[in-house]
Protein backbone atom coordinates (compact mmCIF):
# COMPACT_ATOMS: atom_id res chain seq x y z
CA UNK A 1 0.00 0.00 0.00
CA UNK A 2 2.95 2.31 0.63
CA UNK A 3 3.17 5.25 -1.78
CA UNK A 4 6.47 7.03 -2.18
CA UNK A 5 6.85 10.35 -0.36
CA UNK A 6 9.55 12.46 -2.03
CA UNK A 7 12.20 14.13 0.09
CA UNK A 8 12.48 17.84 -0.74
CA UNK A 9 15.88 19.25 -1.59
CA UNK A 10 15.24 22.20 0.75
CA UNK A 11 15.97 21.64 4.45
CA UNK A 12 13.12 20.64 6.74
CA UNK A 13 11.98 23.22 9.30
CA UNK A 14 13.64 22.94 12.70
CA UNK A 15 10.76 21.85 14.95
CA UNK A 16 11.06 22.36 18.71
CA UNK A 17 7.99 20.54 20.04
CA UNK A 18 4.29 19.93 19.72
CA UNK A 19 2.66 23.12 20.99
CA UNK A 20 -1.12 23.17 20.69
CA UNK A 21 -4.16 21.55 19.15
CA UNK A 22 -7.23 23.31 17.78
CA UNK A 23 -10.34 21.23 18.42
CA UNK A 24 -13.76 21.92 16.94
CA UNK A 25 -16.47 21.13 19.51
CA UNK A 26 -20.23 21.20 19.10
CA UNK A 27 -21.20 22.51 22.56
CA UNK A 28 -18.74 25.04 23.95
CA UNK A 29 -20.32 25.16 27.42
CA UNK A 30 -20.12 21.39 27.88
CA UNK A 31 -16.55 21.36 26.60
CA UNK A 32 -15.60 24.13 29.01
CA UNK A 33 -17.05 22.14 31.89
CA UNK A 34 -14.95 19.14 30.84
CA UNK A 35 -11.60 20.84 30.16
CA UNK A 36 -11.76 23.55 32.83
CA UNK A 37 -14.16 22.16 35.42
CA UNK A 38 -12.95 18.55 35.36
CA UNK A 39 -9.36 18.67 34.07
CA UNK A 40 -8.44 22.08 35.47
CA UNK A 41 -6.85 23.59 32.36
CA UNK A 42 -6.37 27.33 32.74
CA UNK A 43 -8.27 29.85 30.62
CA UNK A 44 -6.04 32.38 28.89
CA UNK A 45 -8.99 34.11 27.22
CA UNK A 46 -12.38 33.26 25.78
CA UNK A 47 -15.33 34.63 23.83
CA UNK A 48 -18.70 33.29 22.72
CA UNK A 49 -17.15 30.98 20.09
CA UNK A 50 -13.64 30.10 21.30
CA UNK A 51 -11.78 29.18 24.49
CA UNK A 52 -7.98 29.32 24.77
CA UNK A 53 -6.55 26.99 27.42
CA UNK A 54 -3.10 26.24 28.78
CA UNK A 55 -1.48 23.83 31.20
CA UNK A 56 0.21 24.87 34.43
CA UNK A 57 3.80 25.13 33.19
CA UNK A 58 3.10 26.70 29.80
CA UNK A 59 4.28 30.22 28.96
CA UNK A 60 2.95 30.48 25.39
CA UNK A 61 -0.61 31.67 24.88
CA UNK A 62 -2.30 28.26 24.82
CA UNK A 63 -1.95 24.51 24.42
CA UNK A 64 -5.55 23.87 23.43
CA UNK A 65 -8.10 25.87 21.44
CA UNK A 66 -11.77 24.91 21.67
CA UNK A 67 -13.74 26.38 18.78
CA UNK A 68 -17.46 25.98 18.38
CA UNK A 69 -18.48 24.36 15.10
CA UNK A 70 -21.01 22.05 13.46
CA UNK A 71 -18.82 18.93 13.28
CA UNK A 72 -16.45 17.71 15.99
CA UNK A 73 -12.98 17.47 14.47
CA UNK A 74 -9.32 18.50 14.71
CA UNK A 75 -8.59 21.75 12.85
CA UNK A 76 -4.84 21.85 13.51
CA UNK A 77 -1.99 20.02 15.22
CA UNK A 78 0.51 22.81 15.80
CA UNK A 79 4.28 22.61 16.22
CA UNK A 80 6.54 25.42 17.37
CA UNK A 81 9.67 25.96 15.30
CA UNK A 82 13.04 27.32 16.43
CA UNK A 83 12.92 30.79 14.84
CA UNK A 84 10.78 32.97 12.55
CA UNK A 85 12.91 31.88 9.59
CA UNK A 86 11.81 28.28 10.13
CA UNK A 87 8.24 29.22 9.18
CA UNK A 88 9.65 30.25 5.79
CA UNK A 89 11.53 26.95 5.65
CA UNK A 90 8.33 25.03 6.37
CA UNK A 91 6.51 26.84 3.57
CA UNK A 92 9.27 26.05 1.06
CA UNK A 93 9.49 22.44 2.24
CA UNK A 94 5.79 21.67 1.92
CA UNK A 95 5.45 23.42 -1.40
CA UNK A 96 8.22 21.17 -2.70
CA UNK A 97 6.24 18.21 -1.38
CA UNK A 98 3.28 19.43 -3.44
CA UNK A 99 1.11 19.99 -0.38
CA UNK A 100 -1.57 22.63 -0.08
CA UNK A 101 -0.43 25.47 2.20
CA UNK A 102 -1.86 28.66 3.71
CA UNK A 103 0.21 31.39 5.40
CA UNK A 104 -1.20 34.04 7.72
CA UNK A 105 1.13 36.72 9.08
CA UNK A 106 -1.32 37.44 11.93
CA UNK A 107 -1.89 33.77 12.70
CA UNK A 108 -4.96 31.58 12.50
CA UNK A 109 -5.93 31.96 16.17
CA UNK A 110 -5.37 34.52 18.92
CA UNK A 111 -1.97 34.53 20.59
CA UNK A 112 -0.11 33.14 17.57
CA UNK A 113 1.69 35.31 15.02
CA UNK A 114 3.04 34.41 11.59
CA UNK A 115 1.98 30.80 10.95
CA UNK A 116 1.78 28.26 8.16
CA UNK A 117 -0.90 25.61 7.90
CA UNK A 118 -0.57 22.68 5.55
CA UNK A 119 -2.47 19.62 4.43
CA UNK A 120 0.44 17.25 4.86
CA UNK A 121 1.15 14.15 2.72
CA UNK A 122 -0.89 11.98 5.11
CA UNK A 123 -3.88 14.37 5.02
CA UNK A 124 -3.36 15.92 8.45
CA UNK A 125 -3.69 19.65 9.20
CA UNK A 126 -0.30 20.69 10.57
CA UNK A 127 0.63 24.22 11.68
CA UNK A 128 4.12 25.67 12.12
CA UNK A 129 4.74 28.90 14.06
CA UNK A 130 7.29 30.73 16.15
CA UNK A 131 5.71 34.05 17.13
CA UNK A 132 3.42 33.82 20.15
CA UNK A 133 2.12 35.90 23.02
CA UNK A 134 3.84 35.07 26.30
CA UNK A 135 1.63 34.60 29.34
CA UNK A 136 2.27 33.94 33.03
CA UNK A 137 3.77 30.53 33.71
CA UNK A 138 1.72 29.26 36.64
CA UNK A 139 4.32 26.88 38.06
CA UNK A 140 4.42 28.61 41.45
CA UNK A 141 0.72 29.37 41.64
CA UNK A 142 0.03 26.65 44.17
CA UNK A 143 -3.23 28.39 45.00
CA UNK A 144 -4.42 27.28 41.55
CA UNK A 145 -2.94 23.79 41.68
CA UNK A 146 -5.47 20.96 41.59
CA UNK A 147 -5.05 17.33 42.66
CA UNK A 148 -5.08 16.20 39.03
CA UNK A 149 -3.09 19.14 37.63
CA UNK A 150 -2.11 18.95 33.95
CA UNK A 151 1.34 20.48 33.62
CA UNK A 152 2.34 20.14 29.93
CA UNK A 153 1.03 19.26 26.52
CA UNK A 154 2.93 16.05 25.81
CA UNK A 155 2.00 14.61 22.40
CA UNK A 156 -0.43 13.89 19.60
CA UNK A 157 -1.32 10.46 18.19
CA UNK A 158 -2.36 10.09 14.55
CA UNK A 159 -4.17 7.26 12.75
CA UNK A 160 -3.05 6.61 9.18
CA UNK A 161 -3.63 3.76 6.71
CA UNK A 162 0.08 3.58 5.84
CA UNK A 163 2.42 3.74 8.83
CA UNK A 164 5.66 2.94 6.92
CA UNK A 165 4.94 5.82 4.52
CA UNK A 166 4.17 8.13 7.42
CA UNK A 167 7.29 7.09 9.28
CA UNK A 168 9.49 7.98 6.31
CA UNK A 169 7.76 11.35 5.91
CA UNK A 170 8.19 12.27 9.58
CA UNK A 171 11.80 11.08 9.71
CA UNK A 172 12.52 13.28 6.67
CA UNK A 173 10.85 16.11 8.61
CA UNK A 174 13.40 15.61 11.40
CA UNK A 175 11.51 13.40 13.83
CA UNK A 176 13.37 10.52 15.49
CA UNK A 177 11.81 7.17 16.40
CA UNK A 178 11.97 6.26 20.08
CA UNK A 179 9.88 3.08 19.95
CA UNK A 180 8.03 1.12 17.30
CA UNK A 181 5.93 -2.01 16.82
CA UNK A 182 6.92 -4.47 14.08
CA UNK A 183 6.09 -7.97 12.92
CA UNK A 184 8.54 -10.75 12.11
CA UNK A 185 8.90 -9.39 8.56
CA UNK A 186 10.00 -5.97 9.83
CA UNK A 187 6.76 -4.21 8.86
CA UNK A 188 6.11 -1.18 11.10
CA UNK A 189 2.62 -1.11 12.62
CA UNK A 190 3.12 1.93 14.86
CA UNK A 191 5.90 4.42 15.60
CA UNK A 192 6.53 6.91 18.42
CA UNK A 193 8.43 9.95 17.13
CA UNK A 194 9.94 12.93 18.91
CA UNK A 195 11.56 16.34 18.54
CA UNK A 196 11.68 17.31 22.21
CA UNK A 197 13.65 15.03 24.53
CA UNK A 198 10.83 12.67 25.54
CA UNK A 199 9.36 9.55 23.96
CA UNK A 200 7.19 11.40 21.46
CA UNK A 201 5.69 14.59 20.13
CA UNK A 202 3.49 12.56 17.84
CA UNK A 203 2.87 8.90 17.10
CA UNK A 204 1.56 7.01 14.10
CA UNK A 205 -0.91 4.16 14.56
CA UNK A 206 -2.25 2.01 11.74
CA UNK A 207 -5.92 2.21 10.80
CA UNK A 208 -8.50 4.08 8.76
CA UNK A 209 -7.40 7.68 8.37
CA UNK A 210 -6.37 10.41 8.41
CA UNK A 211 -7.86 10.73 11.90
CA UNK A 212 -6.50 12.00 15.22
CA UNK A 213 -6.42 9.29 17.85
CA UNK A 214 -5.76 11.52 20.86
CA UNK A 215 -4.02 14.51 22.35
CA UNK A 216 -2.09 13.93 25.60
CA UNK A 217 -1.35 16.12 28.60
CA UNK A 218 1.29 15.23 31.19
CA UNK A 219 0.96 15.26 34.97
CA UNK A 220 3.78 15.17 37.51
CA UNK A 221 2.97 11.78 39.00
CA UNK A 222 0.60 8.79 39.04
CA UNK A 223 -1.35 10.20 41.98
CA UNK A 224 -2.58 13.06 39.75
CA UNK A 225 -4.13 10.51 37.38
CA UNK A 226 -5.77 8.61 40.22
CA UNK A 227 -7.21 11.90 41.47
CA UNK A 228 -8.83 12.52 38.06
CA UNK A 229 -10.39 9.03 38.17
CA UNK A 230 -11.71 9.66 41.67
CA UNK A 231 -13.16 13.02 40.61
CA UNK A 232 -14.88 11.47 37.59
CA UNK A 233 -16.35 8.81 39.84
CA UNK A 234 -17.63 11.43 42.29
CA UNK A 235 -19.21 13.36 39.41
CA UNK A 236 -20.85 10.16 38.12
CA UNK A 237 -19.09 10.41 34.76
CA UNK A 238 -16.88 7.34 35.09
CA UNK A 239 -18.47 6.05 31.88
CA UNK A 240 -16.26 8.63 30.12
CA UNK A 241 -13.18 6.70 31.24
CA UNK A 242 -12.43 4.64 28.15
CA UNK A 243 -9.25 2.86 29.23
CA UNK A 244 -6.99 2.68 32.26
CA UNK A 245 -5.47 3.75 34.49
CA UNK A 246 -2.56 1.52 33.57
CA UNK A 247 1.08 1.30 32.63
CA UNK A 248 2.12 1.28 28.98
CA UNK A 249 4.80 -1.07 27.76
CA UNK A 250 5.61 1.30 24.89
CA UNK A 251 6.94 4.51 26.51
CA UNK A 252 6.77 3.01 30.06
CA UNK A 253 4.28 5.79 30.91
CA UNK A 254 1.38 5.59 33.33
CA UNK A 255 -1.81 6.50 31.44
CA UNK A 256 -5.52 7.21 31.44
CA UNK A 257 -7.77 7.69 28.39
CA UNK A 258 -10.99 9.67 28.72
CA UNK A 259 -13.53 11.02 26.24
CA UNK A 260 -14.74 14.61 26.07
CA UNK A 261 -18.39 15.51 25.30
CA UNK A 262 -17.71 15.15 21.54
CA UNK A 263 -15.80 11.87 21.99
CA UNK A 264 -12.42 13.51 21.33
CA UNK A 265 -9.98 11.24 23.18
CA UNK A 266 -7.68 12.78 25.81
CA UNK A 267 -4.78 10.92 27.36
CA UNK A 268 -3.43 11.85 30.78
CA UNK A 269 0.18 10.71 30.85
CA UNK A 270 3.19 10.61 33.17
CA UNK A 271 6.62 9.06 33.76
CA UNK A 272 8.07 8.32 30.36
CA UNK A 273 11.83 8.80 29.85
CA UNK A 274 14.60 10.98 28.38
CA UNK A 275 15.48 10.47 24.70
CA UNK A 276 17.76 13.43 23.97
CA UNK A 277 21.08 11.72 23.25
CA UNK A 278 21.89 11.47 19.52
CA UNK A 279 22.41 7.70 19.83
CA UNK A 280 19.26 7.04 21.86
CA UNK A 281 18.31 3.46 20.92
CA UNK A 282 14.98 2.59 19.32
CA UNK A 283 12.93 0.06 21.29
CA UNK A 284 11.13 -2.38 18.96
CA UNK A 285 8.14 -4.40 20.16
CA UNK A 286 6.64 -7.53 18.60
CA UNK A 287 3.12 -6.81 17.36
CA UNK A 288 1.92 -9.95 19.16
CA UNK A 289 3.37 -8.98 22.56
CA UNK A 290 0.35 -8.17 24.71
CA UNK A 291 2.46 -6.10 27.11
CA UNK A 292 3.36 -3.44 24.56
CA UNK A 293 0.08 -1.52 25.04
CA UNK A 294 -0.47 -2.42 28.70
CA UNK A 295 2.48 -3.54 30.81
CA UNK A 296 0.15 -5.47 33.09
CA UNK A 297 -1.26 -7.41 30.14
CA UNK A 298 -4.80 -6.06 30.36
CA UNK A 299 -6.81 -6.32 27.11
CA UNK A 300 -7.55 -3.06 25.31
CA UNK A 301 -11.16 -2.11 24.62
CA UNK A 302 -11.99 -2.33 20.88
CA UNK A 303 -13.12 1.33 20.70
CA UNK A 304 -9.54 2.41 21.44
CA UNK A 305 -8.52 0.83 18.13
CA UNK A 306 -11.53 1.75 15.99
CA UNK A 307 -12.63 5.23 17.11
CA UNK A 308 -10.80 8.52 16.47
CA UNK A 309 -11.50 12.17 15.62
CA UNK A 310 -12.00 13.48 12.10
CA UNK A 311 -9.47 16.01 10.82
CA UNK A 312 -10.23 19.08 8.70
CA UNK A 313 -8.74 20.38 5.47
CA UNK A 314 -7.75 24.02 5.05
CA UNK A 315 -11.32 24.88 4.01
CA UNK A 316 -12.63 23.52 7.30
CA UNK A 317 -14.18 20.42 5.73
CA UNK A 318 -13.61 16.90 7.10
CA UNK A 319 -10.95 14.98 5.25
CA UNK A 320 -12.22 11.74 3.65
CA UNK A 321 -11.30 8.71 5.73
CA UNK A 322 -9.41 6.09 3.71
CA UNK A 323 -9.90 2.51 4.81
CA UNK A 324 -6.79 0.50 5.50
CA UNK A 325 -6.94 -2.57 3.30
CA UNK A 326 -3.75 -4.44 4.17
CA UNK A 327 -2.86 -6.02 7.51
CA UNK A 328 -2.99 -3.39 10.22
CA UNK A 329 -2.24 -3.11 13.88
CA UNK A 330 -5.94 -2.45 14.43
CA UNK A 331 -6.91 -5.88 13.13
CA UNK A 332 -3.99 -7.70 14.71
CA UNK A 333 -4.31 -6.03 18.09
CA UNK A 334 -8.03 -6.48 18.76
CA UNK A 335 -7.56 -10.21 18.39
CA UNK A 336 -4.14 -10.37 20.00
CA UNK A 337 -4.30 -8.21 23.14
CA UNK A 338 -4.52 -10.60 26.08
CA UNK A 339 -4.47 -13.60 23.69
CA UNK A 340 -0.86 -13.60 22.54
CA UNK A 341 2.47 -14.05 24.26
CA UNK A 342 3.65 -12.32 27.39
CA UNK A 343 6.78 -14.47 27.61
CA UNK A 344 8.39 -15.56 24.35
CA UNK A 345 8.44 -19.34 23.79
CA UNK A 346 11.18 -20.82 25.94
CA UNK A 347 11.48 -17.70 28.13
CA UNK A 348 10.95 -18.42 31.83
CA UNK A 349 10.49 -15.67 34.37
CA UNK A 350 8.79 -15.59 37.71
CA UNK A 351 9.14 -15.47 41.46
CA UNK A 352 9.20 -18.34 43.93
CA UNK A 353 9.54 -17.90 47.68
CA UNK A 354 10.85 -14.36 47.20
CA UNK A 355 13.58 -15.39 44.77
CA UNK A 356 13.52 -14.20 41.16
CA UNK A 357 13.77 -17.05 38.66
Amino acid sequence: MTNFVPTPTSPAPDIVRCAYMELVVTDLAKSREFYVGLLGLHVTEEDENTIYLRSLEEFIHHNLVLRKGPVAAVAAAAFRVKSPAEVDAAETYYKELGCRTERRKDGFVKGIGDALRVEDPLGFPYEFFYETTHVERLTRRYDLYSAGELVRLDHFNQVTPDVPRGRKYLEDLGFRVSEDIQDSDGVTYAAWMHRKQTVHDTALTGGDGPRMHHVAFATHEKANIIAICDKMGALRISDRIERGPGRHGVSNAFYLYILDPDDHRIEIYTQDYYTGDPDNPTVTWDVHDNQRRDWWGNPVVPSWYTEASLVLDLDGKPQPVIQRTDSSEMAVTVGADGFSFTREPGEERGFKLGTQL
